[in-house]
């Protein structure tokens, strides 16, 4: 009996699995180029957050986000403590340019009565009763305000802890606690400062009384030098510290 001729060709179902191998190749290339497509989405807006949250420091209240010239040329020169010294009468006159004071200051009074030292936390900013308030009284003067005006853009770009602390003289009228109008100074101007929507966790406050003599001496002058309102803005920041 004769055999059966086998069928001839190479499209036999032995073939049919490179059919489908292909269709499960060409599906896994498709995945993958869509996972990396979407991992390259991914950093893209890490990356923008990220910017976004390293920035956060120099918006200000409103989110306008660009720093003022004056601001940025104080916020450069508080970056380099070792040469700070150099810059204190600079960074003076760029917190306090002329054309924003109050008309009712002159120059000559606004020297004797502020200044601006380097400690090792950073730099305070010293301003007088008499710059700031009426005398034996805790409450902020017009002036005074605007003086604060003054600080305030630069507390606003920074994320800096501040630390305000009142002081009084060594001749505080009897019937005054020099503790309690030293203390009842700091806290007006820290008011003031959470009235500009600056975050209160930043701040604390002292009250020191005649302890802390900025001058030595019985003199009217060292005595009005010594009842002040001191704002130490801590540019170096502790380790540790909260965000």
């Amino acid at each position: 009996m004769a055999r059966k001729k086998k069928k001839s060709g190479g499209g036999g179902a032995s073939d049919a699995w490179m059919v489908t191998f292909s269709d499960l190749m060409t599906l896994l290339l498709t995945f993958f180029v869509l996972l990396l497509s979407m991992s390259s989405m991914d950093r893209t807006s890490l990356t923008i957050i990220s910017a976004s949250v390293s920035n956060i420091s120099l918006l200000d209240h409103a989110g306008r986000g660009r720093v003022p010239d004056r601001i940025q040329m104080v916020m450069d020169a508080i970056e380099e403590p070792r040469s700070l010294l150099e810059k204190l009468d600079r960074i003076k006159d760029l917190l306090f340019p002329h054309d924003i004071l109050p008309p009712e200051l002159s120059h000559s009074t606004l020297e004797e009565n502020l200044m601006v030292l380097s400690d090792a936390q950073g730099i305070v900013i010293v301003l007088t009763d008499e710059l700031l308030f009426p005398k034996g009284q805790g409450e902020l003067a017009p002036a005074g305000r605007k003086l604060l005006d003054a600080i305030s853009p630069f507390l606003m770009y920074t994320t800096a802890d501040v630390t305000i602390s009142g002081h009084t003289d060594n001749a505080v009228p009897s019937g005054i606690d020099p503790y309690a109008l030293s203390g009842l100074r700091a806290l007006s101007v820290l008011e003031y400062f959470l009235q500009q929507k600056l975050r209160a966790s930043r701040f604390s406050i002292g009250a020191y009384g005649a302890d802390r003599p900025l001058v030595t001496g019985d003199t009217p002058q060292a005595q009005t030098k010594n009842r002040r309102v001191e704002i130490l803005v801590k540019t170096s920041q502790y380790v540790g510290r909260y965000p």
